[in-house]
């Protein structure tokens, strides 16, 4: 929900302990470039399995 509310900003790349990739949010937030990537990031997230999600980010073993 993050990314698709506040994904302009980058928030949900901060909450995912992605700071370099939210700050470059941040930076360019103005050009509107982050809120349609931050819209493939949510599609992303919403079909991607809460194994592939852990492993991914939480850095859990399968």
């Amino acid at each position: 929900m993050l990314a698709l509310f506040l994904g302009g900003l980058g928030i949900h790349r901060f909450y995912l302990d992605q700071g370099t990739k939210g700050i470059f949010y941040l930076i360019f937030c103005w050009t509107f470039i982050p809120s349609v990537i931050a819209l493939f990031d949510f599609l992303s997230f919403i079909f991607m399995s809460e194994d592939r999600f852990n492993y991914k980010y939480n850095n859990l073993q399968r």
